[in-house]
């Protein structure tokens, strides 16, 4: 999987139904057509690679053209680059010196329902729903047991789609079939129930393990982990023992921390982040990842945004393994401030570069963050010579944050113990510290204390602006960081910015729709 093929099959309808830009269509039809694609079980899985690759790139030749989604900037709406605008850049871990429209908007918390970014996410994860709702319609014609392990991935990925959805929208239409029907709004009650029951169908139709890069049975137990541990947040209802149940099952799975790097140095934080993760150890603790090997699969999205957007000033590019900065993302000292001298996961660049921001659109206002490279754990540039695309993979669900739900849910009720729940964060902080002089007691672990932790282990990661809103601290003053409400010190804005507006335009299209409140 780490060379994604990109196999052209026909979408017949979208997530927003009559929406044109979602259309997609054989680019030879007289050649390779969808009855090609389901033939077999070995052409089923080259469209399976399509529905992982949706989420990793955005089109049929990378980094452009032949875009899956027209009139979107391909680089500007890839997943996990929306992920890190819509869910690290709106809260304290990040602020951007890129004046696009709409973009300074997210830091600031001022954006509004014609946000190009809060739409692009949108069908974008659109996309993916209508990408595996025809994967699932056509292959369940096969009758081959390999289908039907392909066909519960598929339906993971549609399910983690809705995740995302309900996080960052609400209210949306569940869609499940292929039709032409302008869809009915769902609530997210009701999506919150789909997204369960899909995951607790097919946690035993996935495979025990599976291929780097493919979801297995704890890659369901892992969503549902993350699904129970908000579900008060967005249901009003108290999931958190169950949060327990299918975190203890990741922890007691396959699925291991990477406590000892490729030098055995015992400090391996960092190679979580580097070109090689996907052999380096790392990703015996990667349960979801995207995927990038800078040739075969490009993009100006995932990690090679990361890498270039967050170098600017005096950083060389050359110690990341690229070409060249981008001059864009840096941190503000609300995150800076919540680790120790001693915590390596602390991934500053700091020579030339101002704690304080007083200017977002100056680079060296705020630290610059040094987590991601395009080197390998020898020091070695990834796979493109040119420097210009980065092979480094980009964990979106591993067992370090499981460890955290399962500590958050225990304290909140949920039933779990208190000392695995200590033994688990002293693994994560054992790593970190090089040893055990960071380690911490029972009467050490409060919801405070996890909150700060899941800051310091996932930054940048595209957990933030979730975890803020669980602890009710994404809009409220009883937290504040720099230019929070777009004010140097920060202050609070409306409880409604708690949800993305619906895109504008997929209301004009479907009048089914209504707009989330505030917008």
């Amino acid at each position: 999987m780490k060379t994604i093929k990109h196999i052209l099959f026909a979408v017949l309808v979208s997530f927003v139904s009559c929406h044109d830009d979602l259309d997609q269509s054989p680019i030879d039809p007289d050649s390779f057509t969808e009855e090609d694609v389901f033939a077999n079980a070995d052409q089923a899985y080259g469209a399976l690679a399509k529905l992982y690759a949706s989420l990793a790139l955005t089109g049929q030749e990378g980094p452009a053209g032949q875009p899956d989604i027209a009139d979107i900037d391909e680089g500007f709406s890839q997943y996990s680059r929306m992920l890190f605008n819509l869910n690290e850049l709106t809260t304290d871990h990040a602020v951007i010196g890129w004046g696009d429209a709409g973009l300074p908007d997210l830091h600031g918390q001022y954006w509004s329902g014609s946000n190009d970014f809060t739409e692009a996410m949108y069908v974008r994860l659109a996309q993916e729903v209508s990408f595996c709702n025809s994967f699932i319609n056509n292959a369940s014609v096969l009758e081959d047991n390999v289908v039907q392990n392909y066909i519960a991935e598929a339906r993971f990925l549609r399910a983690f789609a809705y995740y995302n959805l309900m996080d960052m929208y609400g209210n949306v239409p569940l869609i499940t079939e292929i039709t032409t029907e302008l869809p009915a709004q769902n609530s997210r009650v009701e999506i919150f129930s789909f997204v369960e029951s899909e995951l607790l169908e097919i946690q035993d139709l996935l495979a025990e393990s599976s291929d780097y890069g493919r979801i297995d049975k704890a890659g369901a137990w892992a969503l549902l982990s993350k699904l129970y541990l908000n579900a008060e947040s967005w249901t009003g209802e108290d999931r958190y023992a169950d949060c327990v149940t299918y975190s203890e099952r990741v922890m007691n799975s396959s699925y291991s921390i990477n406590t000892t790097d490729a030098n055995g140095n015992g400090t391996a934080y960092d190679e979580l982040f580097l070109a090689d993760n996907d052999t380096n150890g790392a990703q015996n603790e990667f349960i979801f990842a995207l995927n990038f090997d800078g040739i075969n699969s490009t993009t100006y999205g995932g990690t090679t945004f990361l890498v270039h957007g967050a170098i600017g000033g005096d950083m060389v590019p050359g110690d990341f393994g690229v070409n060249g900065g981008w001059g864009g993302m840096r941190t503000t000292k609300s995150l800076v401030n919540k680790f120790e001298a001693e915590d390596m996961r602390a991934m500053f660049h700091t020579e030339g570069q101002n704690l304080e921001i007083e200017d977002i659109s100056t680079f060296t206002d705020g630290y610059a963050i040094t987590k991601f490279k395009n080197i390998d754990s020898n020091g070695n540039q990834g796979n493109d010579s040119s420097g210009e695309f980065v092979s480094t993979d980009l964990p979106i669900i591993r067992l370090a944050e499981i460890y955290l739900n399962y500590a958050e849910a225990s304290l909140r009720g949920g039933g779990g113990d208190l000392n695995t729940a200590v033994n688990a964060i002293n693994e994560l902080r054992t790593r970190a510290y090089g040893g055990t002089t960071g380690n911490i007691t029972s009467g050490d672990l409060t919801l405070d204390f996890v909150l700060d932790e899941r800051s310091r282990e996932l930054y940048w990661e595209g957990q933030r602006r979730t975890d803020l809103i669980r602890y009710s601290l994404f809009t409220t003053s009883d937290y504040l960081w720099p230019f929070k409400g777009n004010e140097p010190g920060g202050i609070s804005v409306s409880e409604h910015l708690n949800l993305f507006p619906l895109p504008s335009s997929v209301l004009t299209v479907n009048p089914n729709l209504t707009q989330n409140t505030g917008y």
